[in-house]
């Protein structure tokens, strides 16, 4: 029987260091466990340098960052740094989303600050789940045969 290739991601999922809610990230692990993928969940509170660490071990196809606190941007900053500093994880597709901020429309400036700091993509909150669901799945997959 031939080999078939199945088109999976190995997708990391944390949130910021300051955020201690864990709700969203059940939510999220879920949502993209339902659309076939792998998801290791670091869970709440992660530092940079443990994130960092993560990653290395895991070696994920994606990481998404989620934050429900309002200091997304703040610790955002700092953990995209940690990662594009790293060289093997310098590539690494990386997203973040939720609440970026805590003065709300004005927070709309951080999303262009932060894809300029190294972030793939940018999901403001209240953004769209199907815009999450189409980044996903434009990101280069494991190949893993099944």
């Amino acid at each position: 029987m031939p080999d078939l290739k199945v088109s999976r991601r190995r997708v990391l999922l944390s949130s910021v260091s300051s955020d201690s809610h864990t709700w969203n990230l059940v939510f999220l692990q879920l949502l993209i466990e339902e659309l076939g993928h792998e998801v290791v969940n670091l869970g709440a509170c992660v530092p940079e340098d443990e994130l960092v660490a993560q990653c290395l071990r895991h070696d994920p196809d994606l990481v998404v960052i989620s934050t429900v606190n309002g200091h997304g941007y703040a610790d955002g900053r700092r953990l995209i740094g940690a990662l594009r500093r790293t060289g093997e994880l310098a590539a690494v597709p990386v997203v973040i989303g939720g609440k970026l901020g805590v003065a709300g429309a004005a927070d709309e400036q951080y999303a262009a600050e932060l894809l300029a700091l190294g972030f793939d993509a940018v999901f403001q909150d209240g953004a769209d789940l199907a815009g999450l669901a189409r980044f996903i799945e434009s990101v280069r997959p494991l190949e893993v045969t099944a």
